[in-house]
């Protein structure tokens, strides 16, 4: 593991972008540029004007390699690149569109939301990819992507689908303790919970529609809340070093909240179990069961704290680990960016490169190369690259 020292600190205006629009998603992912082996670094930046710029890492000026604009008919809210070469996006008509990269074509494009599909996930694990989606319809959806010869994928019909009372708010995948499988991790609006979805294990070329997913447990991040909600949970990410951990950017007002905690997973259903008939528990019994649950959720909370960071309940919270797990940089409404040491729950670093009092939409962290890097898009249509500051 390479060890961090220094924070990024220092911002880099990225200006070779072809047009001035508001940021909506940044990453930054591994491509083949050319039909060979080798893979270079590029960072994506999805604007409000439909636009999905990619540019280049390897130069000081951040030169423009792409920005497509035919590829979505609609601005792109969520994206990330499947093995270096099939960018996947979902955007506000409630399309999602698999795109080649190297040979600039669509190659599907579904519309099995009829709202903004706001956040993508996925999942690879030996021959199983995952593809989860969350809408504004009050929907999550899960596909298994095929891969023919070549490597080339194929997106068909969902395997499973989730309706909720309100709609999804963030969305993860994790895998279980006891299995190799993955667990879909989802948020909604106006719950304090995290809910945790089994991922069918049907195919859906045999099902004449998705298998409503089967709900494995939740978990309260506000057990002790008299309020009947206090928050909700809307940006949700796992530790980069510890998979049982978890950080939460809430929707908390006047000043967003973190949360750090323990995930509480349960166990996976087995057939001897649910064949078995279960004892009725008395009153009392469930009454006890009830208050040691909810003795173990307050204690798988580690840090909630206050950021600091303005916003309404208009704003979409978002958060960035550092890659060592030292450290979270949550976004703001005033144009600040704010680092929480993960220890202590502090706040220990503020950077301020875009407009005061502007909205920062979007954060990616990571390791370029051996520095980190952070970077950061916003209503003030500013893209920055944070670096280490030399000595």
């Amino acid at each position: 593991m390479i060890l961090i020292t220094l924070a990024p600190s220092t911002a880099f205006a990225v200006d070779t972008l072809p047009s001035s629009s508001n940021l909506l998603h940044i990453s930054i992912e591994p491509i083949h540029l050319r039909d060979t082996d080798s893979v270079e670094l590029s960072l994506f930046a999805t604007t409000a004007d439909r636009r999905i710029n990619m540019v280049k890492l390897d130069s000081g000026s951040f030169d423009l390699i792409n920005s497509h604009l035919q590829t979505n008919d609609s601005p792109v809210l969520s994206s990330f690149v499947l093995r270096s070469r099939y960018l996947i996006t979902a955007s506000m008509s409630g399309k999602v569109t698999l795109f080649d990269l190297l040979r600039k074509e669509k190659l599907v494009v579904r519309q099995d939301h009829s709202k903004y599909v706001v956040q993508l996930a996925h999942w690879e694990g030996g021959n199983d990819i995952f593809l989860a989606t969350a809408g504004w319809d009050k929907k999550i959806l899960i596909y298994r992507l095929e891969l023919a010869t070549g490597g080339k994928p194929s997106l068909g019909a969902p395997i499973g689908a989730a309706n909720l009372p309100t709609n999804p708010e963030s969305i993860i995948f994790a895998e279980h303790p006891d299995s190799t499988l993955p667990v879909l991790l989802a948020s909604r609006k106006d719950s304090t919970h995290l809910y945790f979805f089994l991922v069918p294990s049907s195919t859906s070329d045999v099902l004449a529609s998705p298998l409503p997913l089967q709900m494995l447990g939740k978990q309260n991040l506000a057990p002790h809340s008299n309020a009947w909600i206090s928050f909700t949970p809307s940006s949700v990410a796992l530790s980069p070093i510890d998979s049982s951990l978890i950080a939460i950017a809430t929707s908390a007002v006047p000043h967003m909240k973190l949360i750090i905690a323990r995930l509480l997973l349960p166990p996976l259903p087995s057939f001897e179990a649910s064949a078995a008939i279960q004892p009725e528990l008395s009153q009392a019994s469930q009454v006890r069961t009830a208050l040691a649950l909810q003795e173990r959720e307050a204690a798988a909370i580690l840090i909630n704290v206050t950021t600091l960071s303005p916003q309404t309940q208009y704003s979409t919270p978002a958060l960035a680990w550092r890659p060592d797990g030292s450290g979270i940089w949550v976004n703001s409404d005033d144009g600040v960016i704010r680092g929480i040491e993960t220890g202590t729950g502090k706040v220990v670093a503020t950077l301020r490169g875009h407009e005061a009092g502007s909205k920062i939409r979007c954060l990616w962290a990571g390791m370029v190369g051996e520095e980190e890097w952070l970077v950061s898009g916003g209503f003030d249509r500013k893209l920055i690259v944070w670096r280490e500051t030399k000595a």
